[in-house]
């Protein structure tokens, strides 16, 4: 172990003092503990790290800082003389917590989400480390997480079934969850694994998913009484929320659910994006006012919901909202297919496809991706990318022509 004084020019106050600093170093890990002296800057040899010959009270301020140094050392020799192994926080006297287990700190960033309120994030940490369950234990260290560790679990992954996407997204959570802990200080790491384990190989382009203007008039149009599969109130409400969303630069299913009378203010349409927490506001379509109309009640409050997805009287704390809109969006999602088959499109239709078809027709129609991004409550650009459909099939095979 190294221990010397150190004073920091950084760090002069008003009246020209330093403090002396004590500086301890072993196995790559430095801890700076303050002797309780201060003396004039002037005093300092910042050369040579020592206190300067002939100033003022020499010998009893050596005598002070020698004797906390030693001290350290002596404390240093016992765990030698015993053949103990220590560490740093052992010589000063700290005493260490219990290191967190990767289940531990997984589950008090998983109740830190409840205590927040985001139940989505939350569901996707409780995923992934029940997935790392089935693959082995975690109630080990973090530094048990090496990069073997890491390819290991990619294996079996992949051995389950999982597609390309869904073994990034739980490679995503685990890396951020064991970057926090680094943050956090839960653990030394001396070698990061995900380094060398690149996340973001693992992620593969998806097709797209919008429908052009022509679909989206034929499903306004299209007779439900010819879909058989489920109650025609069931079709009716999933067509109006893929229109409305449409309709409404595309705000998803969740937004449409917590959408309230107060929201509504001279034909125009003001909410706070729940994944962004951005303020959006634009003039409602004829016909996104007609499909409001429809649900409309002469008697609700400022603060009801307008549509019949959340009862501000049943769905009361943040679960029982979660669970009433998860519930919802895969009865609607289910409609929306039933819907698709009816007309025999390739792709079934989902409140997804919603939001993305607003993007691209308004891409194919020339309007600038960054109103587009606008209106859709992205952070950045690079978000909206992600949300527009590729060239048409049309324009490729015309710039394939010039190449014969």
């Amino acid at each position: 172990m190294e221990i010397s004084a150190i004073c920091r020019r950084d760090r002069i106050s008003k009246q020209n003092e330093v403090a002396i600093i004590i500086r301890l170093y072993h196995n790559g890990i430095v801890r700076k503990i303050t002797s309780g002296l201060r003396i004039k800057v002037d005093y300092w040899d910042f050369d040579n790290n020592c206190l300067k010959n002939g100033i003022p009270n020499q010998e009893h301020l050596q005598y002070l800082l020698d004797k906390q140094i030693q001290e350290f050392k002596k404390r240093e020799l016992e765990y030698k003389i015993q053949g103990k192994n220590y560490s740093i926080d052992d010589i000063i006297g700290i005493k260490k917590k219990p290191a967190m287990t990767v289940e531990e700190y997984f589950q008090k960033i998983i109740n830190e989400l409840s205590d927040l309120g985001r139940l989505n994030t939350r569901d996707k940490y409780k995923f992934t480390l029940s997935s790392l369950n089935k693959f082995r234990s975690t109630k080990i260290s973090f530094t048990d997480m090496d990069f073997q560790f890491l390819k290991d679990y990619e294996m079996f992954l992949r051995k389950s079934g999982l597609a390309d996407n869904s073994i990034a997204t739980k490679f995503s959570t685990l890396k951020s969850v064991f970057n926090k802990a680094l943050e956090e200080e839960i653990f030394v790491c001396n070698k990061n694994p995900f380094k060398k384990f690149k996340v973001g190989s693992l992620w593969t382009s998806t097709r797209k998913r919008a429908i052009n203007k022509e679909t989206i008039s034929q499903l306004s149009r299209l007779d439900l009484s010819v879909v058989n599969a489920c109650p025609k109130s069931y079709l009716e409400l999933a067509r109006d929320i893929f229109m409305f969303s449409y309709l409404t630069a595309g705000i998803n299913f969740k937004d449409i659910a917590f959408l309230k009378y107060a929201n509504i203010e001279n034909n125009r349409i003001y909410y706070v994006r729940h994944k962004t927490k951005k303020m959006l506001t634009f003039n409602l379509l004829p016909e996104a006012r007609k499909i409001l109309d429809k649900y409309s009640k002469t008697d609700a409050e400022e603060d009801d919901y307008i549509f019949p997805i959340l009862d501000k009287k049943i769905h009361v704390t943040e679960q029982q909202i979660f669970d009433r809109i998860q519930k919802v969006r895969g009865r609607i999602n289910k409609s929306l297919g039933y819907i698709s088959e009816a007309m025999n499109l390739k792709h079934h239709l989902t409140t997804y496809v919603a939001r993305h078809s607003f993007a691209t027709v308004l891409k194919r129609s020339g309007v600038n991706i960054g109103i587009i991004s606008e209106l859709m409550g992205h952070a950045n650009l690079a978000t909206t990318e992600i949300y527009l459909d590729g060239f048409e099939e049309k324009q490729v095979e015309q710039a394939m022509q010039h190449l014969v």
